[in-house]
């Protein structure tokens, strides 16, 4: 009977329903293209292109391992984890000869594979149309395989073979000659030949061939290889060899991988980017569903109010509480069930989307295929029917508990004082957002302080919600004076905060999290960016700066600038992992070092810095218990383990990264050893400089400040992938605004027509309406903009040491007026609408 009467609910008062089906199912599409991320990340396939025809490979471990052992009640519990590395781990050469004896192994071919960029006259990067080039030697060129359409091997030093792409963009043919640009100088050779895959499926890469005593000196690795290929006998299973492959190589750290194993071997950075998709699309994921749940417990309890009178006539003729909340349940989750399925549909192609714009925007690989199934569709539905159910409970907890004596009485006017229990509620979760602004103030690391930054401000938007009727007399107070000089208009709305302020609540809410989470997510990377500009401009003594428009600046560039009386300090980055924690590091020539980089140095010395010793920041310092002369023990990029002393901590770790050693020591275990930047010190002019680094094709000289407005550059082309990430989370908000205020509007036909009989025109309604929108937008820019200043000082005072956040005064002033645009747009088509009707039948209307 209850379902039935619940189904006739909905179906007749779509109108009622509308603006919670429309939260629901924006709520449902995000939380599945969300979840579509956060599988990608987890179960995201990474096809093979260069060993299509290698069914098994062997490579190195990618991982740095710690197993702990825990003695508890006689029980011992063993734990281990893992963690990648950021560069490329190599092999020893030697395995080839063991494995080219275990039974059922053909061919076991080893692979070098390093970087080898063509630079051609249309511009670094350009000849590729954006694919990443590799260079191998050629006796590899079977593992996917490539076979010459023209041309020969190639076998001298200065021979080269390109692919079929690469000859076809740059339109390149044998005879021809092209610079690369490897680990080493810049280098021409003579094409000798093109080559071309069998099938298509090299789609995100390009190759170049050397022979094979060019290849080794490329790659820099000296007895070592990138993989072995192993080709099996026929008549040999793939299972069977790769068994006994894995148990020749027993007692190493070598692996083997089959199938789709073999494409996280070949991508390393798709391997990387599944773990940063799944930090992503968790992020994301959770902060809308915080979102989605206080925006629908809004849109809920603004619709259980506009149908306060027919719910408290239904008390009025003997229905019990419980058959109340029966019913609310239940069309909460017929509603919830169309709202979620439709959403959860919509949600698939918005996910296939947004993983299309950050393959755009380089935060993921398109080496990393989208991958889709019913899990975030199931996700999205259960989470679409839990929130509606709860949101319809806790809006139907008043009306349901009033005796049916009163009912009438409670529906003809709003309660002067919300619930003892709101008021409670709205505290402790002031307070919550309070300690998490607290805790926010002492985290030192952006990983740790992201998540809290954007759960304090949901929190304490959620103790807006729960306090606004007390927050919203309160501005009625403050604002009732300026506005009755306004005229009728401003004292209709005056009434109108005071009388409704429930319903006046239910519209501050969406669009003090939407002014406070857009200004969150807006001023979060520039306050960081600008700390971390500020010390390393601060710390950069040169006179000069080497950049590269290519992968880098080459080591011989900085040697043809070294002189008796001139400095050049290489800089080449990576991370490494103490432990499993990992800390972004830098390598720097120490000769000379004092003269073009200081990084404030607060104990020890850097005239320390050797190849046995290591200089780290006070955060680093401070969180490995470290000081001059300690021993640290870490993993270098590639994996290789070392061990070095403590030269000297610093504090500009921000602006520096929180490690610092010898630049010869980093670039033997990086995949691109090229220096990111080269500090000059001299007293040579730019043009001196420049003609003398004019043979090196993509280095430019600058002053530091140019170099500063580069970097500046590339971290503003990181924060997009964040803009973007938590755009859509803020799309949502948006769209909860207008739901929101539209809702709002259209309940109050009635008292519209009542205001028309009095004697009120259209135009001082709309202005009443626009005056309401106005004041609540001041009340919610007010809130909101407190909130994202408190979040955002603790932020700056954690992660920068100073309590003062960037703040672009026109990117706050558009963000209020897009705010205050979106209340009076949704004010004003609403009530034109609501304004049609003749004043007489509105006025007597049945509900």
């Amino acid at each position: 009977m209850m379902h039935r009467y619940a189904l006739r609910t909905v179906r007749h008062r779509k109108g009622g329903f509308l603006g919670a089906f429309l939260a629901l199912m924006c709520a449902a599409a995000l939380i599945t293209a969300c979840g579509t991320l956060l599988e990608t990340g987890l179960r995201g396939t990474i096809g093979t292109e260069r060993y299509a025809a290698t069914p098994v490979v062997v490579s190195a471990d990618q991982n740095v391992h710690r197993t702990t052992v825990k003695h508890k009640k006689g029980k011992t519990k063993t734990k281990h984890k893992a963690k990648p590395i950021a560069e490329r781990a190599w092999l020893s050469e030697n395995l080839t000869t063991r494995l080219s004896r275990v039974p059922g192994a053909d061919r076991v071919i080893p692979e070098l594979t390093f970087l080898a960029e063509p630079l051609t006259p249309t511009g670094t990067g350009t000849s590729t149309g954006g694919r990443t080039a590799y260079g191998h030697a050629w006796d590899s060129a079977a593992l996917t395989p490539y076979a010459l359409t023209t041309g020969t091997p190639p076998r001298a030093q200065d021979d080269l073979v390109i692919d079929r792409y690469l000859a076809d963009r740059a339109r390149l043919k044998p005879g021809d000659r092209l610079t690369v640009q490897s680990t080493q100088s810049p280098r021409t050779y003579r094409i000798t030949g093109i080559a071309a895959p069998t099938g298509d499926g090299i789609r995100h890469q390009t190759s170049l061939f050397f022979s094979t005593a060019e290849a080794r000196r490329l790659a820099a690795h000296p007895g070592q290889v990138t993989a072995i290929g192993v080709v099996p006998a026929a008549g040999t299973d793939t299972a069977d060899l790769e068994a006994a492959m894995a148990k020749a190589l027993r007692g190493t750290t070598a692996q083997v991988s089959t199938g789709d194993e073999r494409g996280p071997v070949e991508f390393l950075d798709a391997a990387a980017a599944r773990i940063k998709l799944v930090s992503m699309g968790g992020a994301m994921g959770g902060t809308s569903l915080l979102v989605a749940v206080l925006v629908v417990v809004g849109t809920f309890a603004l619709s259980v109010q506009q149908r306060h009178r027919e719910l408290a006539l239904l008390r009025a003729i003997a229905a019990t509480p419980g058959q109340i909340r029966k019913l609310l349940g239940r069309e909460a989750l017929l509603v919830g069930a169309a709202a979620g399925i439709a959403g959860a549909l919509a949600g698939l192609p918005l996910g296939s989307w947004l993983h299309g714009r950050f393959v755009a925007l380089g935060a993921v690989p398109a080496t990393l295929q989208h991958t889709v199934s019913v899990f975030p569709l199931f996700a999205a539905v259960a989470a679409t029917l839990i929130g509606a159910w709860a949101a319809a409970r806790v809006s139907s907890r008043r009306i349901a508990r009033i005796r049916p004596a009163e009912a009438l009485a409670e529906a003809a006017a709003e309660r002067g004082r919300p619930a003892w229990g709101r008021i409670l509620a709205g505290l402790v979760l002031l307070a919550g957002g309070t300690v998490l602004v607290a805790v926010l103030s002492v985290l030192r690391t952006e990983p740790a302080s992201t998540p809290v930054t954007f759960l304090a401000v949901v929190v304490l938007a959620s103790s807006v919600a729960l306090l606004g009727p007390l927050l919203v007399r309160a501005a009625a107070a403050v604002l009732g004076s300026p506005l009755r000089l306004t005229g009728p208009g401003g004292r209709l709305a005056t009434a109108n905060l005071r009388g409704n302020a429930t319903r006046m609540a239910s519209v501050v809410t969406p669009l003090t999290l939407l002014i406070g989470m857009t200004c969150t997510v807006l001023f979060v990377q520039p306050t960081l960016g600008h700390a971390a500009r500020a010390q390393a401009r601060e710390g950069t003594r040169a006179d000069w700066v080497l950049t590269a428009e290519g992968p880098g600046v080459p080591a011989q560039a900085a040697r043809q600038l070294r002189t008796d009386r001139d400095v050049a300090t290489e800089v080449v980055r990576t991370t490494v992992r103490v432990g499993l924690d990992k800390y972004a590091a830098q390598g720097v020539s120490t000769a000379g070092l004092a003269r073009t980089w200081d990084p404030d140095v607060t104990a020890g010395s850097l005239a320390e810095l050797t190849h046995n010793t290591v200089a780290v920041s006070e955060l680093a310092a401070d969180q490995l218990h470290l000081k001059p002369g300690s021993t640290l023990k870490l993993t270098l990029g590639d994996g290789t383990p070392a061990t070095l002393t403590v030269a000297a901590v610093y504090a500009k770790g921000l602006g520096f990264g929180d490690l610092t050693m010898a630049h010869d020591l980093v670039a033997r275990h990086v995949d691109n050893p090229l220096a990111a930047t080269v500090l000059v010190s001299t007293a040579r002019s730019q043009e001196e400089l420049a003609a003398a680094v004019r043979k090196f094709p993509g280095v430019r000289v600058v002053p530091p400040a140019t170099a500063d407005s580069l970097q500046a550059e590339r971290l503003q082309a990181n924060a997009e992938v964040n803009y973007f990430a938590m755009g859509l989370v803020l799309a949502f908000t948006a769209i909860a605004v207008v739901n929101t205020l539209a809702m709002s509007v259209s309940e109050r036909v009635r008292e519209f027509a009542l205001l028309r009989l009095a004697g009120a025109t259209r135009r001082q309604v709309l202005r009443m309406l626009r005056t309401e929108a106005l004041s609540v937008l001041l009340l919610a820019t007010t809130l909101g903009s407190g909130i994202a200043l408190a979040v955002l000082t603790a932020f700056s005072i954690g992660m920068t040491g100073s309590a003062a956040p960037v703040v672009t005064p026109l990117v706050y002033v558009t963000v209020v007026a897009a705010a205050g645009l979106l209340a009076l747009v949704g004010t004003a088509l609403p009530g034109r609408v609501a304004l049609k009707a003749r004043p007489v039948t509105a006025a007597t209307a049945r509900e």
